[in-house]
């Protein structure tokens, strides 16, 4: 059925096809689970509304992202770019701790893999993917101006040619080259921190090792254990506070004051941004169940744990990533 003569539930599942690999763009643009797929929803609309006028002079996948890039650039035109709390202030001593909690829309937002990563069959564009929804590496993209971004996006990640990036963008050759050039430049500035998280995918033995023993050592709430699964200037972040910390000292000091609550907290594994992570639920004295507290997000390099990010917006993250709000029943009962 050619283009022109396509059904309404034939186009529907057309355009639906592309939702994952669009969310990942628009996520990769946004820095926002949530805008991104608000972004990706309004690409879907406007294509739908204006199907009639496509004529099919370029591929319906080039029509769509020509679409998406124009909703997200409509979405940044208002200035501000998500961050992580790194990029915004100096890390507190552990005596001088207070959470002070920021905006939804200030932050950097995680996202689970299945919304984002299309299955693809070859390793090195998998491996591509996956680096380029990391935290650090959208934390980096978030530096670049918009249409910068777009640029790199989709030279670098989805390894469009220049030639059509220029058309998506109603722009020259040579302007993508120079705006490549120059996003390039930007996130070399950037590079070390980002070329630090080397997560092998699938999961190598050691890295499997190595979650098995952190998830003994948190449920534990074993600070020595954990001390030694964690590198010597290792991060911790809790968005929506702007909080974080830096060192081993530091970060099992809070996990013992201030965090002392999350002591026999259970952890369910989940992928996210590309990196192992786990779904953190707090005992509730309460209920004597277990209830949701963080998305945790763990960057490992050189067989260490080096970020340890814990979102803590559980009514907004759990449900993203299809996870519940309490675990009860045996989890109870669990050592």
């Amino acid at each position: 059925m050619g283009d022109g003569t396509a059904t309404a539930q034939d186009l529907d599942v057309r355009l639906e096809r592309h939702r994952v690999e669009l969310t990942g763009y628009c996520y990769r643009m946004l820095g926002s689970a949530f805008e991104a797929e608000d972004a990706v929803q309004d690409t879907l609309v406007r294509a739908w509304r204006s199907y009639d006028r496509f004529e099919g002079r370029s591929s319906l996948r080039s029509w769509l992202y020509r679409i998406a890039t124009n909703v997200c650039l409509d979405m940044l035109s208002a200035g501000g770019k998500r961050a992580r709390p790194m990029d915004l202030t100096d890390s507190t001593p552990l005596a001088r701790a207070a959470l002070a909690p920021r905006p939804d829309s200030t932050w950097l937002e995680p996202m689970p893999d299945g919304r984002v990563l299309p299955p693809v069959s070859d390793p090195a564009e998998a491996a591509v993917a996956k680096e380029s929804v990391r935290l650090a590496f959208m934390a980096a993209l978030q530096q670049l101006p918009p249409r910068q971004r777009a640029v790199l996006i989709l030279r670098e990640v989805l390894a469009w040619k220049a030639s059509e990036a220029a058309e998506l963008l109603g722009t020259s050759v040579a302007s993508v080259n120079s705006a490549l050039q120059r996003a390039r430049a930007t996130l070399a500035e950037r590079g070390g921190e980002a070329a630090e998280a080397s997560v092998s995918d699938p999961l190598d033995d050691e890295q499997r090792k190595l979650l098995e023993r952190y998830v003994s050592a948190f449920e534990g709430y074993d600070m020595t254990a954990l001390t030694a699964l964690l590198h010597e200037d290792a991060v911790m972040t809790m968005p929506p506070f702007d909080l974080w910390l830096r060192g081993t000292a530091d970060i099992t000091g809070f996990m013992t004051t201030l965090g002392a609550a999350c002591a026999g907290s259970r952890l369910v594994p989940v992928t996210a941004n590309g990196l192992p992570g786990f779904a953190q639920y707090k005992p509730d004295p309460d209920t004597g169940h277990f209830t949701a507290w963080a998305v945790q997000v763990l960057e490992i390099s050189d067989g260490r744990i080096h970020g340890f990010h814990c979102f803590l917006d559980t009514a907004r993250w759990f449900p993203l990533f299809g996870l519940s709000l309490q675990l009860d029943g045996e989890a109870d009962k669990a050592e």
